[in-house]
């Protein structure tokens, strides 16, 4: 342990920390800045009761493989008292390519599950009550395919769109920032996401269209407050490009969501997330004079951050779910998701998963910190820090409208390059020892071995192709060409292009297809060097 106390302590953002605070420094107009919880400016929770009401919805992120051994993990998880499905695709899908493009078959089925068409789907979702069940599935890209999928399958088993729940990730801003699975240029993007967001509130009113996702800008080392900026930036890009389309604010904002990460400082997110809140409240009503209430409201989902975990001693990740955990619950989350131990080194086994969601089940029953409402607020710490984030977070957003907005921030390269220097300043302090991570720069011990790892076997892709091949065979191609066809002309004129994307599907036009038919019409983004 250190022998000598620290004479000053920062947060990466450079917010210095005091060794105690009060009244004087948490100072907050309470009607102004808190509210009461369920009413703006929704600091303290967006609804009145939170989780006295209803318990978030505990969401583990599982796809690896094929379709059979995924809708295996999703039974699995639901059978243990998991309340949400999270669906991982692997690389191919995201990126719009068949399993058996030869750029794909390395990467099949490694990092999620592989979906190349309905038949695939249809298998992922064998036996799951989509009529119950909240589905969330990370996909940007190719979110418009993989969500037609999903209406297909639904009406197949006679399940009506209008009470499909769930959401699509669809948020490609970030993808240029922090992630990279993007395939069109940033503009066609931006038109795919308002046609999916004008077909939701037309045909799915409870789905979320997109979840503005400030976890991987945070998880590629940005800062809280970087997260929080950037985030909220992407939204409000979001929201002008639904306007700009003649969609009204109220009828798009109370459908838009939020993914952000729990890292490993917990009182410091636990104010992010109260500053998130209110930030964005206050842009969505002042900004874009949103007269719904729920259209100033920030629901989000959480999933603890990857990147803190570690390959070494991997029990000690336990620990960090679990205060990453605390710190999304005490912080106000709608939906939860906790990683695994192991995953520092693979895809999680079943045990390990299961650890993680009764991670989740034991703070929401055994802690009692979901027995009231923001049980920290008030806290002399943390309404300072709230404040500051909110404040610094503000300061951000109009560096990058002063840059042009996000599409001209990214051209530039204005937030990768912020993003890749808190990054480095972040590695810099690891290294040091300043910041300590125990097992890794400090604590150190010998491990007698390794945890049994999950592996994805090789005939995955064998078998992936077989399914693709059959796809094919048993379709009608003239139909599948012929919904292409149309497609493509609706992709160089103004159409809403989900309608044409569904059809595609019903069609058995594989995601290689689709998305090769839009290549043609968009071409393919080229990222801009950022040194």
């Amino acid at each position: 342990m250190d022998s000598e106390p620290r004479e000053k302590i920062e947060t990466p953002d450079g917010v210095e920390i005091r060794p105690t605070y009060g009244p004087a420094d948490g100072a907050v107009d309470y009607l102004r800045d808190l509210g009461f919880p369920g009413e703006y400016p929704f600091t303290r929770g967006i609804y009145p009761t939170m989780y006295r009401g209803r318990l978030w919805t505990m969401r583990q992120y599982a796809g690896f493989g094929t379709a059979e051994e995924s809708n295996r993990r999703f039974r699995y998880l639901l059978g243990q008292g998991q309340t949400g499905l999270s669906i991982a695709f692997d690389l191919p899908t995201q990126m719009g390519y068949d399993s058996d493009h030869p750029m794909a078959e390395p990467e099949v089925g490694k990092v999620g599950v592989a979906i190349d068409s309905l038949l695939d789907m249809e298998v992922l979702l064998d036996g799951i009550p989509l009529d119950l069940v909240t589905t969330s599935m990370t996909i940007n890209a190719t979110a418009a395919i993989l969500l037609a999928m999903y209406i297909a399958v639904a009406d197949r088993h006679g399940v009506p769109a209008a009470v499909l729940d769930g959401t699509t990730q669809n948020d490609i801003l970030k993808e240029y920032v922090a992630r990279g699975t993007y395939i069109f240029p940033p503009r066609p993007s931006l038109r795919l996401i308002t046609d999916m967001c004008a077909y939701c509130a037309d045909y799915l009113p409870k789905w979320n269209p997109i979840s503005v996702s400030g976890y991987h800008i945070r998880e590629a080392g940005a800062t809280a407050v970087q997260e929080v900026a950037f985030t909220l930036a992407d939204g409000i890009a979001y929201l002008q490009a639904a306007v700009e389309a003649g969609l009204s604010v109220d009828r798009i904002a109370p459908r838009l969501s939020f993914f952000f990460a729990a890292q490993m400082n917990l009182l410091e997110e636990v104010a992010k997330f109260r500053a998130a809140r209110r930030l964005w409240a206050r842009i969505v009503r002042e900004r874009f004079g949103a007269a719904d209430p729920r259209s100033w409201m920030l629901r989000f989902h959480t999933q603890t951050a990857g990147a803190a975990l570690t390959a070494q001693q991997p029990a000690n990740n336990v620990v960090r779910v679990a205060l990453q955990a605390l710190a999304a619950v005490l912080g106000g989350t709608q939906s939860l998701h906790t990683n695994a131990r192991d995953e520092a080194l693979a895809l999680p086994t079943d045990e390990a998963a299961l650890l993680a969601l009764r991670t989740q089940q034991i703070i929401a029953s055994e802690s009692g910190v979901a027995d009231t409402v923001d049980p920290l607020a008030g806290a002399y710490y943390i309404e300072a820090l709230t404040t500051e984030i909110e404040r610094r977070a503000e300061t951000l957003i109009r560096q990058v409208e002063d840059a042009g907005g996000v599409l001209r921030a990214l051209e530039a390269g204005l937030m990768q390059r912020l993003i890749a220097e808190s990054a480095y300043r972040e590695a810099r302090r690891v290294e040091t020892g300043e910041q300590v991570v125990v097992g890794v720069n400090r604590f150190q011990s010998d491990e007698a071995g390794r945890p049994s790892i999950l592996r994805v076997p090789p005939e995955v892709l064998s078998r992936q192709k077989a399914r693709l091949a059959q796809a094919r065979r048993a379709r009608n191609h003239d139909e599948a060409q012929r919904a292409l066809m149309r497609l493509r002309r609706a992709a160089g004129g103004t159409e809403n292009l989900m309608p044409h994307i569904l059809a595609a599907v019903q069609a058995h036009a594989t995601i290689g297809e689709i998305c090769d038919t839009l290549r043609a019409v968009f071409g393919v983004y080229k990222p801009t060097a950022v040194i």
